[in-house]
């Protein structure tokens, strides 16, 4: 038996993908961003969340997936990494889940589009369910925290 791992399950188009919950901060239904000048084009801006500056990322345009205007499904999922708080930008949020490390397959070199050295691996749910585990660390590398660091100067 593997460990048991506690999922945060959210949607980026048909896909599902999880984030461990303990990296989660919260989720959040859509807040005004702001924009900032001279960043990524997947960096959207930062929000004020309970007088927190938070830069936040469209998952979409970071994974080069199509962007699409926000629903009311659409969320922000806080997340920390290495000390900092940013905020993604996903479909929908709406499962946690435990899952067994064992089900978690190395993954293949693109899922759904996204290059393996953003992913964690691959977990089969069931057996028309996949469940693919981001690499937070890689979705936000180093270079990108520094200049986002820089946004929240």
């Amino acid at each position: 038996m593997g460990q048991e791992l506690k999922v945060i399950v959210f949607k980026l188009g048909s896909e599902e993908y999880g984030i461990d919950v303990d990296k989660v901060e919260t989720i959040e239904r859509i807040l005004p961003i702001t924009r900032v000048p001279k960043t990524y084009a997947f960096v959207k801006g930062v929000v004020n969340l309970r007088g927190v500056v938070i830069p936040v990322i469209d998952l979409r345009g970071r994974f080069g997936l199509p962007e699409t205007e926000p629903t009311d499904q659409t969320r922000i999922i806080i997340v920390n990494v290495e000390d900092m708080q940013v905020g993604f930008i996903v479909d929908s949020a709406n499962d946690v889940i435990d899952l067994d490390t064992d089900v978690i397959d190395t993954p293949p070199e693109v899922v759904g589009g996204i290059k393996a050295k953003y992913l964690d691996g691959v977990a089969r749910i069931s057996d028309d369910r996949l469940l693919i585990m981001l690499n937070l660390s890689e979705v936000l590398n180093k270079s990108e925290i520094i200049q986002l660091e820089g946004i929240e100067a």
